[in-house]
């Protein structure tokens, strides 16, 4: 089982819901700000040479790490990407908010003027962007070089993991709205669930549950609930043959007990919404094969990551939305 912390209800009920600041967004705000994001990725590309997916993945990655923790500020145009003071001005600059790109520069900040007019001015979306445009061409521009120059910048495997990831999801969909969500087993199945998450759990010692426990039919389908990269397939003793997605918003998906995989399926592949990935089962509690100690479920985990640990959350709500959401979709079709 993979090692996460477990936070309490409030903590966790801060975290894992949008902050005001996005909840409050409208479709048309959310689909202006993407249009305006795509224009800024595909400009800077035409600049630099390093393709706009790259620079998406990482505005999306910090947009993500935004949301999820309350220490950083909003964001306060189109471009999420966040540098302290000190990263910015240069960490001996008498200037903290110093826009003069000369003095930035001699101080060792990151910040340039991306849009020309004199200034790197920390609040404008194209110096945001060009900034770190910058810092990745000292590398190359090749996915290789691209990819040492995100560790640099972030020195995380984590982060380095799911930036690329994003940049995968976004060249192959050329587009930033990747938010649909689908409920995990088909809508018609016979399947029942409850809110079980942080109950105790005994098998390999005290613990407790982090997930929702779907029960339906041996073999039933089990399906990719959002648009994501396969981080993780195969065996664990706790949870059986498993799956973990990671998708656009840096939340991990653990998706466990299963009776097997849908052929093909390989790590670091592109799933999406309602894709078969697997069948419901009981594995588990055990060496490679163990199966049958509990009946048949499907154990769904949720976990966000904010720049600096990962913890568990309760995915009760989110299944009960996408349930909802998967049915009107089904109605709409009588």
């Amino acid at each position: 089982m993979r090692s996460f912390i477990l936070l309490t209800f409030v903590s966790v009920f801060l975290f894992s819901n949008m902050p005001h600041s996005y909840a409050s967004e409208t479709k048309q705000d959310e689909v202006q700000i993407n249009k305006r994001r795509m224009e800024l990725f595909h400009h800077m590309e035409s600049v630099t040479h390093i393709p706009w997916y790259y620079f998406a993945g990482i505005d999306q990655y910090e947009r993500s790490t935004r949301r999820a923790r309350k220490d950083l500020p909003k964001e306060r145009g189109a471009i999420s990407i966040y540098y302290e003071d000190e990263k910015w001005s240069g960490p001996l600059n008498p200037t903290r908010q110093d826009t003069n790109p000369i003095t930035i520069a001699l101080f060792g900040g990151l910040g340039k003027d991306g849009n020309g007019d004199g200034k790197a001015d920390i609040n404008d979306d194209e110096d945001l962007l060009f900034t770190i445009a910058n810092y990745l061409q000292t590398f190359g521009v090749t996915h290789a070089q691209i990819k040492i120059g995100i560790w640099d910048y972030y020195k995380r495997s984590r982060t380095v993991d799911a930036v690329l990831g994003n940049a995968k999801l976004f060249k192959t969909y050329g587009r930033l709205d990747l938010q649909e969500k689908a409920f995990p087993v088909p809508i018609r199945s016979n399947h029942s669930y409850r809110s079980t998450w942080g109950d105790a759990r005994g098998w390999g010692g005290r613990r407790v549950h982090e997930g929702t426990d779907i029960f339906a039919d041996y073999g039933v389908p089990v399906r990719a609930t959002c648009y994501g990269v396969l981080e993780i397939k195969g065996w664990n003793r706790y949870g059986g043959w498993r799956i973990g997605i990671r998708d656009i918003n840096n939340t991990y998906h653990y998706l466990a007990h299963l009776s097997g995989f849908s052929k093909g399926l390989q790590v670091g592949q592109i799933v999406e919404p309602g894709m078969i990935i697997g069948g419901v089962g009981s594995s588990g509690y055990g060496p490679p094969g163990t199966s049958g100690k509990f009946p048949p479920h499907l154990h769904y985990g949720m976990y966000k990551d904010n720049g600096r640990i990962e913890w568990s959350f309760d995915p009760y709500p989110h299944l009960r939305n996408w349930e909802r959401l998967d049915r009107m979709k089904l109605n709409k079709k009588k």
